[in-house]
């Protein structure tokens, strides 16, 4: 018997179509935020998606295009776990995987929200960002120092995975490479 990862969702935030021609390395986050979301179509990993005020910047990118089967919840909080459809969305004892943008305002107010409540919390380094790499960085070092894992979108294909045995494991290393 194959072991189980501990249960994650996958938390995309505000990869906004009025926003992303802005971010700095914007394409290369939204690539690999694509390659998690295929990975966790594969893997059966629920998808909870936000958006900052749509009327004002815009739904999700298309290279990000939300299934059938995730949400799609539309915020005003910079911190979405302020809003009570996505603290609704989240279950207790799930592991949250974080990728979008902008990684200094939403996601680092997410995050900060979302351990102040005692959730366990990965953030994608290479799956989030910001305008300037400043920013983005500056971000990354505050979210670790709050207890956020800092993790690569490879590292969590693999802890989803667990074993070279996972009946999908070639599927996914195909996605990885």
């Amino acid at each position: 018997m194959i072991p189980a990862p501990p249960p994650s969702l996958l938390l995309v935030i505000d990869f906004q179509s009025r926003l992303m021609p802005s971010i700095a390395e914007g394409a290369e986050a939204v690539a690999h935020a694509r390659r998690l979301l295929d990975i966790a179509a594969l893997l059966d990993v629920p998808v909870v998606y936000t958006e900052e005020n749509p009327a004002g910047l815009g739904r999700t990118v298309a290279d990000l295009a939300p299934a059938p089967s995730a949400r799609v919840l539309s915020k005003m909080y910079f911190d979405a776990w302020r809003e009570p459809d996505v603290r609704a969305a989240i279950p207790d004892g799930m592991e949250i995987v974080v990728v979008g943008c902008e990684a200094h305002v939403c996601v680092l107010q997410t995050v900060l929200g979302l351990r102040s409540s005692g959730r366990s919390v990965k953030v994608v380094r290479d799956a989030i960002g910001s305008r300037r790499i400043e920013s983005r960085d500056a971000a990354i070092a505050r979210m670790d120092r709050h207890g956020a894992e800092i993790v690569t979108a490879e590292m969590v294909a693999f802890e989803w995975l667990v074993t070279a045995e996972h009946p999908r494991f070639k599927d996914v290393i195909a996605l990885v490479k």
